[in-house]
């Protein structure tokens, strides 16, 4: 089974690509099948792994940013793939 984990984060205003930056250095603890970061206006910052495991498994994902690099909680999810159309 696939399983895709999808962060995202908004950044202060006028601070996207150090949050960028931060994403983007950041190590797992393990290698997923593929990572990608993507971004969006208002400084938002997207980074999608995907996985071949359960989707119960504990899988490594991105950690919180500094509280004064974004504006709110990084929202997180997690989704099953249903495989290509």
């Amino acid at each position: 089974m696939t399983v895709a984990l999808m962060w995202e984060a908004r950044a202060v205003p006028g601070r996207g690509a150090e949050l960028l930056a931060w994403t983007r250095a950041q190590p797992l603890a393990a290698t997923p099948l593929r990572r990608e970061t993507l971004r969006a206006p208002q400084d938002r910052v997207l980074v999608i792994t995907w996985w071949d495991a359960p989707y119960e498994a504990a899988l490594p994902e991105l950690p919180e940013p500094d509280g004064e690099l974004v504006t709110r909680p990084v929202h997180r999810w997690r989704f099953e793939s249903m495989g290509k159309d």
